[in-house]
């Protein structure tokens, strides 16, 4: 579901460049879940090896990573741990949509409408086990770290910006605000040249970055009043949030009242939800407490081999892409020897 924060938060466009030798701890879920969405041939079905398994996450990160690497950006992966029980009202809410997504996918196909095929069968897509331990495997290739959180990814995600190790945490989600990121990067996995679905036209997707104590300090609240207009709206803890509540009128209510607990209209619906828990949940979360981020080199051989004789990728399409990156970082490493 996500958080529906975009009309209350400060957003800013900024550019992949900007991230440039700083470390940015990425939702790893959030990111392999959109390129298992948008990764996908004609027929809208994921891309998959001689064998039959699935391979669009692992493109994504082959081509998101050799970017990021290339542009001197430090990518951590941190992944999900077990989801707070509060939130198996939204799972299984999740569940019914892709259960209707494929019903309407067969649909389309059966009548050769491939664009609306497309778009269903996007939303049919889920993340199994094995394709969690593939991502983390493919990553130890690259140099790159993940993180492992109890619980909630983007929880440990906003925690890393707060010790200092990271300096933006990246999701599509805006629960990173609530759970106190000092900075949230979205469209991080996701930027570039982009389709409108439905349409012959394509637009230009920019990161947009969201500093938490601006967006306070434009709205006039404290985090704690923001994580209980989240709730009025709704969380994936409260998925149905408060009837005919929108973003702007929780905002509205929180600032007359301060509290939920003071908002005379809710109080009978506020009775069907545990909005302390919820409370906690972003406030004090459940978070994996890192003692060091270590970068390793990049191991070349082991891209190629794993990718070309393990998942049937292109063997010159791997090797040019991996060239590229190559180049990129001996070009930085003797831009930064001339400093010595």
């Amino acid at each position: 579901m996500g958080l529906n924060l975009k009309d209350l938060v400060v957003r800013e466009k900024t550019t992949l460049e900007t991230f440039s030798n700083k470390i940015v701890a990425i939702d790893a879920y959030n990111a392999i879940y959109q390129f298992l969405a948008s990764i996908r041939g004609p027929d809208g079905l994921q891309l998959t090896d001689a064998e039959g398994r699935i391979t669009s996450h692992l493109s994504g990160l082959l081509y998101r990573n050799v970017n990021f690497l290339s542009l001197g950006i430090k990518p951590v992966y941190v992944f999900d741990g077990k989801p707070p029980s509060l939130k198996t009202a939204e799972i299984e809410r999740r569940k019914q949509i892709k259960k209707d997504a494929t019903i309407k996918y067969e649909k389309a196909v059966s009548e050769g409408n491939m664009e609306d095929a497309r778009k269903y069968a996007q939303q049919t897509t889920s993340m199994r086990d094995g394709m969690v331990k593939e991502s983390k495997e493919f990553l130890t290739f690259f140099g790159i770290p993940y993180v492992e959180a109890p619980s909630e990814g983007e929880a440990t995600a906003a925690h890393l910006t707060n010790t200092g190790q990271a300096y933006a945490s990246a999701s599509q989600d805006y629960d990173s605000v609530l759970c106190g990121a000092k900075r949230l990067v979205r469209n991080f996995t996701s930027s570039g040249r982009r389709k409108i679905p439905n349409r012959n036209t394509y637009i230009e997707v920019l990161p947009e970055i969201i500093e938490t104590q601006k967006t306070l300090d434009s709205i006039k609240m404290t985090r704690e009043e923001l994580i209980d207009v989240g709730i009025l709206i709704g969380t994936d803890f409260n998925p149905n949030g408060f009837e005919r509540i929108g973003p702007k009128t929780a905002m509205k209510l929180i600032k007359q009242h301060s509290r939920l607990e003071d908002i005379p209209q809710i109080q009978e619906q506020l009775e069907d939800i545990d909005f302390q828990q919820i409370r906690k949940i972003f406030l004090n979360p459940e978070v994996a407490e890192v003692d060091e981020i270590v970068f390793s080199e990049v191991d070349y051989d082991g891209i190629m081999n794993y990718l070309v004789k393990e998942r049937s990728f292109s063997e010159d399409r791997i090797q040019s892409t991996l060239n590229r990156l190559k180049k990129a970082l001996e070009k930085k490493s003797q831009n930064l020897d001339q400093w010595f």
